[in-house]
């Protein structure tokens, strides 16, 4: 099964067991990034998480924005860009942009 199936898998499981769910995606890339396009993390409201975007604080603000988006319902579109300067602070050891879509799973 590959980490795409184990999150989508987590996302169904967690939605039948009756706990709010968000779904993120990176959706672009630019320069260095630990996590390619089309990557996921699924998280869900008793604070589970599977799956990357990111790393660092990056995933940590994801989270918390994710908690919004299933209380919300609102999807999200985030952009986290890191100069070369802040890289090591935030997790990103090589600089780099990216985003992320963010939605409720219902």
């Amino acid at each position: 099964m590959t980490e795409e199936q184990e999150v989508l898998e987590a996302a169904a499981l967690w939605r039948r067991e009756g706990k709010g769910v968000a779904l993120a995606t990176v959706t672009a890339t630019w320069g260095s990034s630990p996590r390619p396009t089309g990557s996921q993390l699924v998280v869900s409201t008793d604070g589970k998480m599977l799956g990357s975007v990111s790393g660092g604080c990056i995933e940590g603000a994801v989270f918390k924005e994710a908690q919004e988006v299933i209380a919300d319902g609102k999807p999200r579109l985030l952009d986290f860009g890191i100069t070369n300067e802040q890289a090591w602070e935030v997790g990103l050891a090589c600089g780099g942009k990216l985003q992320v879509f963010l939605e409720r799973v219902d």
